[in-house]
């Protein structure tokens, strides 16, 4: 018996991997996280599945039934919203299971600031304007931001900001970002990315808020940084001519001759 903790994606049921999907459907028990996965994802369940959501489930309601479902030798799909290496409160299931000597694996999944970003038609990270993406959020109830962890520390930076679980801090968003970034540096935020309801706004630090306007909870991500709107970058030297690779050496001398041959 295995749980199999799968990174559902971000809503659309066809940007499942194809490893989630065999696991899922291999998988006699599915525990799925609520509203956050698409029930078409379900379809995958085998016929006969216990199928579970575990939106209001106790961590010890959720451990319960892995249990059980151990007990009775049974593989558990466990499915997760986006992927599984950021928020998904995975880390505590699996202390527990480590504890009971329960095995599992892990399956990635799209997260959201991808599926955000493709359907933006952006790419996050552009020569000379910026080559880091930071992908964090501000305080809320479920869990607390390290001191050292601030808005304006990683603004500083100039890098691309992916700020994720924050819609309802938009106003103290633009306040810690405007004085690194500018009032004119763009600003998209993506309501449920891939969803067949997804919405965006493009906007700026200036008129974000006003554009927002309690328009959008929950399940909203923004993104924040000059490579969104960014026209006048230079172009990456990968695909120069006269750049020597393994792939396309450009001289009798290259030392990546020999390796094509």
């Amino acid at each position: 018996m295995t749980v199999h903790f799968i990174g559902a994606g971000p809503g659309a049921a066809d940007l499942l991997t194809l490893r989630g999907r065999d696991l899922i459907a291999q998988s006699p028990v599915c525990l799925y996280a609520g509203s956050l996965v698409p029930q078409a994802i379900l379809a995958h369940c085998p016929k006969g599945a216990r199928i579970v959501n575990t939106a209001p489930l106790s961590l010890d309601q959720i451990m319960a039934e892995i249990t059980a479902a151990h007990a009775q030798g049974q593989d558990v799909a466990r499915l997760h919203s986006g992927d599984l290496s950021i928020w998904s409160a995975m880390a505590e299931q699996l202390r527990r299971l480590q504890r009971l000597d329960i095995p599992y694996t892990m399956t990635p999944g799209v997260p959201a600031f991808a599926a955000a970003a493709a359907a933006l038609g952006v790419e996050l990270t552009l020569p000379g304007v910026a080559q880091s993406l930071v992908l964090t959020r501000t305080p809320g109830r479920a869990s607390a931001m390290p001191a050292r962890e601030t808005l304006a520390g990683f603004a500083a930076t100039g890098a691309t900001l992916a700020i994720h679980l924050s819609i309802q801090n938009l106003a103290q968003v633009v306040a810690d970002l405007v004085p690194h970034y500018g009032a004119g540096c763009p600003v998209a935020v993506v309501w449920r990315a891939s969803w067949p309801d997804q919405r965006i706004i493009r906007a700026t630090l200036a008129t974000v808020e006003d554009e927002v306007a309690g328009s959008m909870e929950r399940t909203a991500l923004i993104l924040v940084g000059p490579a969104l709107a960014a026209e006048g970058f230079g172009e990456s030297a990968l695909y120069a001519p006269e750049y020597d690779r393994r792939f396309r050496p450009q001289t009798a001398a290259s030392i990546y001759r020999d390796s094509t041959e």
